[in-house]
């Protein structure tokens, strides 16, 4: 693969490659096909959610449950399963009356939070943008018809 660097805002040597291989969809055994596996399991709505409230430290269920307002039970403790069967969270059965389980992030799933937080930081700068062209699209298409 040819790259060409570029410096970053930062000064950060950051490569770029050749636009034809860049946009290359990458075969079964190529390395590059693990980027397509992980984001399959990470990048639902939910998930993103999880490992951002649990990014400021454990929290029990009832606890998520308040955090995460328009989220069904079912959905957080799939979303829970899931993650913890990633290893990206951990979950903890407290010996206390009644019992208690708190989930945490794991040394893996803390890997995640920056990444998380500049996608978040990037949708709070130009989700507007994103949404404004999607109407003026549907505004386009509809006076097409």
């Amino acid at each position: 693969m040819q790259e060409r660097t570029f410096p970053s805002a930062t000064h950060r040597p950051v490569s770029a490659a050749d636009p034809a291989e860049r946009f290359s969809i990458p075969s079964a055994d190529d390395p590059r096909c693990v980027v397509r596996d992980v984001l399959d399991r990470i990048t639902d709505k939910w998930t993103f959610l999880v490992i951002t409230i649990l990014a400021d430290g454990p929290l029990g269920y009832a606890e998520m449950r308040r955090s995460t307002a328009g989220i069904s039970d079912k959905m957080l403790a799939q979303t829970l399963r899931k993650l913890e069967r990633h290893g990206l969270v951990s979950r903890t059965v407290h010996a206390t009356k009644p019992i208690r389980v708190t989930y945490a992030l794991t040394t893996l799933g803390t890997t995640l939070v920056p990444p998380v937080a500049a996608l978040r930081e990037w949708a709070t700068d130009y989700g507007p943008h994103l949404l404004a062209n999607q109407d003026a699209s549907r505004d386009v298409a509809a006076g097409q018809r």
